[in-house]
């Protein structure tokens, strides 16, 4: 076997609708980015905004309205965009710096629900363009600060925990950094209750009206909530292995698997059910009562299953991806068996659904219906906060896994949700997720047109943040840090299923991840040539089938790579080989037909497809999943 080049031969005769949008959409999406930074950025790559930042929340703000710019870029976005985006973080590092933020240019301490959040966009570059030394050295020394040897202090290796929620440069820091009493005038946490719910004479959220009580209140959740380890830190494990992706360094590799062992292991105690504290000596339950449950972004306060089961995946993907053991699924497994066992059909209640507008803007007029819904949280009461599971989560672990299993289980939850999986709905959030449902549809055979309706639905979300950017051109009023990251035109989810073949990062801390990924052999950059779309139709557990178009006058060649950093090395391809007289005969009023001959060739070491003007081919993509785990990854995909 050894490197090979096949060659395109079916002609183009009528230009595929999905292909001519999606090329329309990168064309698109290039302007909106210029849009953007001409809009709300200034010339050194920073936000506009004079308000102030508070305490130690706030960064990820500032690097969320960028966070999908690489991912634009990878896929096949402008040439200078990959610029623009180091650019943009250099910028925004510099200005989170100067507002004391950052230390040695990462983030001081704060929980990695938020963490994650503001590391999409530095993951992204180092996928976008490994080879840049400047991104390599900061993910090396972002990544040691969590180790166990690190002078920060930050990981326990004795007990295999970390030693506070809130962990960053300077160490774990006491407490939440609530230096106010926590009362019952935050509007905006009624929705979520008690953050604690066992002191005494506060039962409710009016008794936080009492000044004392909302003092007891904040010194209590400073005191119990803001130390010992927490699942959410589960997200400082992609820090580890975006590192590791660069050299193969074990240091990162076995943090991982310590790390995410640990858990894997008090899940067990549990059930399987992972539980949401550890106390400072290692024990669950330390500061709790005994109790399992009642952690900070734990399974009673704020989100529950929505923040601790994305913590459990992303722990699982990493685990998985550095040691090649699928045993880690069982982590995020764990938690949506157990929901899902506690489900019921019901209308949604505003009252006991602490994420009901989340729903009603993804359902709409269907937010009405009645749904199957899982609890998300848990206190001394049982379970409560019923809500629709979030499709991204077992999407993501079946997606990942290929275990029958987790096929089984989304093709329950697309039966019994109570909503149609295959409509398309033309919502947009900050996290450009949440149209996992129809394209699963898409992928099982049961939503052909899901490619032309999602691809017209990003054009249109385009278009509407563009209309938004001109109505409000101006810097945020006030202290609204969330501004720019309701505004970001980049859409990328649509590009990422078709293109990618994976679903959108998952948003508190994922990795960039992709079933193939592509890239221009002749021009030597990622990301589709010119003229060139992808569309990945089918997913398998060692198996790809992806269609590419050339709608252009001149010959293009595609590098393909299997998984976003080679993680699933192509070993075999097949294809069809068109036999014709096209064009024909120019007296002919229609193009002559032909036929195809199927071929099948051995990859060994790289695949280029080569598309001649106006050509299409469609690949079958054979998949080695038992492949070794680091063959310096991040480098093979330059």
């Amino acid at each position: 076997m050894s490197a090979i080049t096949i060659t395109a031969t079916t002609p183009v005769v009528r230009p595929p609708t999905w292909a001519v949008l999606q090329r329309e959409l990168f064309r698109r999406l290039d302007e909106a980015w210029r849009s953007f930074e001409r809009v709300y950025c200034e010339p050194d790559g920073s936000l506009t905004y004079a308000g102030r930042t508070f305490g130690r929340d706030g960064a990820d703000d500032f690097y969320e309205p960028f966070f999908n710019w690489p991912m634009l870029y990878l896929m096949g976005g402008a040439d200078d965009l990959l610029d623009a985006c180091k650019h943009h973080w250099r910028g925004v590092t510099a200005q989170l710096t100067a507002r004391g933020m950052l230390t040695g240019e990462y983030e001081n301490g704060y929980d990695w629900f938020h963490q994650g959040e503001s590391m999409l966009y530095f993951y992204a570059l180092c996928a976008a363009d490994p080879g840049d030394e400047f991104f390599r050295e900061r993910a090396l020394r972002f990544a040691n600060l969590f180790l166990g040897d690190s002078p920060t202090g930050n990981y326990d290796p004795a007990l295999r925990m970390m030693r506070a929620p809130h962990i960053g440069a300077l160490g774990p820091l006491p407490g939440l950094g609530e230096d106010r009493p926590f009362s019952a005038d935050r509007a905006v946490m009624k929705l979520y209750g008690l953050p604690l719910r066992d002191l005494p004479g506060i039962a409710t959220w009016d008794d936080l009206a009492d000044p004392a009580n909302a003092e007891r209140m904040r010194v209590e959740m400073n005191a119990r909530l803001g130390v010992g380890d927490v699942p959410i830190n589960l997200a400082v494990t992609s820090l580890a292995v975006n590192a590791w992706l660069y050299d193969g360094d074990d240091r990162f590799a076995d943090f991982v698997v310590d790390y995410v062992g640990a858990w894997v292991e008090r899940a067990a105690v549990h059930g399987g059910l992972i539980p949401d504290n550890v106390g400072p000596s290692g024990t669950v339950g330390e500061l709790h009562g005994g109790r399992w449950y009642g952690g900070h972004y734990g399974w009673s306060w704020p989100h529950g299953l929505y923040s601790v089961g994305a913590a459990a995946l992303i722990g699982a993907l990493n685990a998985v991806l550095v040691s090649g053991k699928p045993d880690a699924y069982d982590l995020a497994r764990g938690c949506l068996d157990l929901t899902l066992r506690h489900a019921r059909d019901h209308v949604m209640d505003p009252g006991d659904a602490s994420l009901y507008g989340h729903w009603a803007g993804r359902l709409g007029a269907d937010v009405e219906r009645t749904l199957r819904l899982v609890p998300h949280r848990h206190d001394a009461t049982g379970w409560f906060d019923y809500l629709p599971m979030q499709p991204a989560f077992p999407t993501w672990l079946w997606w990942a896994s290929q275990d029958q299993r987790d096929a089984d289980m989304l093709t329950r939850l697309a039966a019994e949700s109570g909503y149609d999986w295959a409509t398309v709905r033309a919502f947009r959030d900050k996290e450009d997720a949440g149209h996992e449902p129809p394209w699963v549809m898409y992928l099982r055979g049961a939503n052909p047109d899901y490619p032309e309706q999602a691809l017209g639905m990003a054009l249109g979300q385009v278009n509407r943040h563009l209309d938004l950017m001109e109505r409000f051109p101006t810097p945020p009023v006030g202290d609204d840090i969330h501004w720019w990251q309701r505004l970001n035109p980049v859409v990328t989810e649509v590009l990422t299923q078709l293109v990618g073949g994976a679903p959108q990062m998952l948003y508190n801390g994922g990795l960039p991840l992709a079933r193939v990924r592509w890239a221009d052999a002749r021009r030597g950059r990622p990301g589709l040539p010119e003229d060139v779309a992808a569309l990945v139709e089918e997913v398998g557990p060692r198996h790809t089938v992806v269609n590419l178009v050339n709608l252009g006058a001149e010959e293009r060649e595609v590098r393909v790579v299997g998984g976003m950093y080679g993680e699933l090395p192509v070993t075999a391809v097949s294809f069809d080989e068109f036999e014709g007289d096209y064009p024909g005969e120019s007296r002919r009023i229609s193009p002559p037909e032909g036929t195809s001959a199927p071929r099948h060739e051995a990859v060994a070491d790289d695949l280029c497809v080569r598309l001649p003007a106006r050509t299409r081919i469609r690949l079958r993509l054979e998949h080695d999943r038992a492949a070794p785990r680091h063959q310096d990854l991040h480098r093979g995909t330059e």
